[in-house]
């Protein structure tokens, strides 16, 4: 990510290193070259550069993903990119008087998840901060902001004071009884919060982690819009560690959806980004010392999900260990460098050839975590790949080493691609999982509005269309299913959720990934 592109596209506020800079001019062509391409640990490092020739493949792709997010919107639509979408939900909120109109459906139904709405923009706006000259050159980096000030717009309306929070709009209990496009709904859609004595420390710094994370992506071109994020995010924050508790434990009918099992590395999770948003110690000394040490979990890689976000974490500390602080004391820089040991140990767990690789894997060479939407784990895993490589290059950090088998840039980045490749059809089923790219993709996606006829007149009685054995009419356009059972193999049937529903936060990764794989090249490069 040359300075100039950055400062083209509004991205000026990304710091590069004269020496980065100088190198970049001198060897941009050998950085086009090599990148790609597998090096010994002997070989000399390629240099990356500005955004390098396009990979159709992957740019084509990424333009069909970042369709989704128009797919799910609720509210009422700006510039509507997807002709059976209409509007929706427009009364959202009113019952405490808030506009909460907007936001996104998180997957085939009509309820407002806040909590993986939250981390569908965190995703979104790492993203969009490591890759945005990359999706410029494909001519999807305004479409990626749009997408995502749509839900940072509900997340800060969603937030009416200090110590509330909504983080649900709709009765999942009902909707889920009911097969009906949006468009028709008119049930009530009851609202839930978390506050001071019903804490969501959890959900509270997810939204915190998003809002900070989309303050960097707005500041250079709509600095008020971003002091106000950032306001949000220190408030949610506040409030997530003061009044500490699990929304599944406070609201217990939320744990049959979006259960989450600790809230400890949200709060991690926020506090890393609101140290890059504002370079500020209190934050990287919240990460680094006691809480750290407490709920790190160093030494011990994880997935990384909407449920748990220590491998995030883990990843975007390593970049502060990697492009250094003059903020840090010695115990801070050793809870860094903690994290970047752990962030090792994740990509070693991915590497196929790591002596420590993960051995659940499908015979089709994809990562293999749990069957209930079973592509989230190996897009998230080889977005933070991608991510981890580039930091390594822009670093010339040759090589990690795992259980004393070194391991390059370059071969992180192949395992990236390999999972990219088999989500786009490189697979024993020869489909791709990613709707509407190619030829060969799920016909009968669980979703409401792609199963039912736009003329269709039909209340809360739409079943037969679920049940239908008809290819959808509509197309939910760049939607990441659910994907393969562990034998490679897929059940193109609608009512088979587990496999064929499509969600956000799926798409949030899988834009990232694609991101970091369209062109030959990146700069990532310090955030304070």
């Amino acid at each position: 990510m040359g300075e100039g592109s950055k400062a083209k596209e509004g991205w000026s506020g990304w710091i590069i290193a004269l020496c980065v800079a100088a190198m970049v001019v001198a060897a941009a062509v050998v950085a086009i070259k090599k990148t790609t391409h597998h090096s010994s640990s002997s070989d000399p490092l390629p240099v990356p550069g500005p955004p390098g020739a396009v990979v159709k493949k992957y740019g084509d792709a990424l333009s069909t993903a970042i369709k989704f997010f128009d797919v799910q919107k609720s509210g009422k639509l700006v510039r509507n990119r997807i002709p059976w979408r209409g509007d929706s939900a427009l009364d959202d909120g009113k019952q405490a008087k808030l506009d909460l109109s907007k936001g996104m459906y998180d997957a085939g139904d009509n309820i407002k998840f806040g909590f993986p709405m939250a981390f569908t923009a965190t995703v979104l706006s790492w993203s969009i901060l490591e890759y945005g000259d990359q999706m410029a050159s494909v001519k999807e980096l305004d479409h990626a902001k749009e997408e995502l000030k749509w839900i940072t717009d509900y997340l800060i309306n969603a937030h009416p004071s200090d110590n509330v929070l909504y983080i649900q709009v709709g009765d999942p209990y009902k909707d889920h009884k009911c097969w009906q496009r949006p468009e028709n709904m008119t049930e009530d859609r009851p609202l839930l919060q978390v506050n001071k004595t019903s804490p969501g420390s959890d959900v509270a710094a997810e939204t915190a982690a998003a809002l900070a994370s989309a303050s960097m992506v707005f500041k250079p071109t709509d600095p008020s819009y971003s002091d106000s994020l950032l306001k949000h995010s220190r408030q949610l924050f506040t409030f997530a560690d003061t009044y500490r508790g699990s929304y599944s434990v406070s609201i217990p009918e939320t744990r049959y959806y979006y259960n989450s099992s600790d809230y400890h590395d949200e709060l991690l999770w926020a506090a890393a980004w609101l140290y890059h948003a504002t370079g500020e110690r209190s934050y990287i000394s919240y990460v680094t010392l006691e809480n750290g040490k407490a709920y790190a979990s160093w030494g011990s890689p994880t997935w990384f999900s909407w449920d748990d976000k220590r491998a995030g974490t883990q990843v975007l500390l390593a970049r502060t260990s990697f492009f250094g602080s003059k903020l840090t004391s010695n115990a801070e820089t050793d809870g860094l460098n903690k994290y970047r040991k752990t962030a090792v140990g994740v990509m070693c767990g991915l590497l196929p050839n790591s002596p420590s690789a993960t051995a659940s894997r499908t015979n089709g060479g994809l990562v293999w975590v749990d069957q209930w939407s079973a592509l989230q784990h190996p897009v998230s895993a080889a977005f933070l790949a991608i991510i981890y490589s580039d930091y390594m290059l822009t670093s010339q950090t040759r090589s990690i080493t795992c259980s004393g088998v070194a391991f390059t840039p370059t071969d992180l980045r192949n395992f990236a691609i390999s999972q990219a490749d088999y989500v786009l059809g490189g697979n024993p089923m020869k489909m791709s999982y990613l709707i509407g790219y190619g030829t060969n993709y799920p016909t009968q996606v669980h979703h409401r509005g792609a199963s039912i006829p736009v003329d269709a007149k039909t209340g809360c009685d739409g079943l037969k269309w679920l049940i239908s054995t008809e290819p959808n009419p509509n197309i939910a356009t760049g939607g990441l299913v659910g994907g393969p059972f562990k034998n490679d193999s897929y059940v193109n049937v609608r009512n088979n959720s587990m496999q064929t529903e499509p969600t956000t936060y799926m798409t949030a990764a899988l834009t990232g990934l694609l991101s970091g794989l369209v062109t030959t090249s990146s700069i990532p490069h310090s955030l304070v």
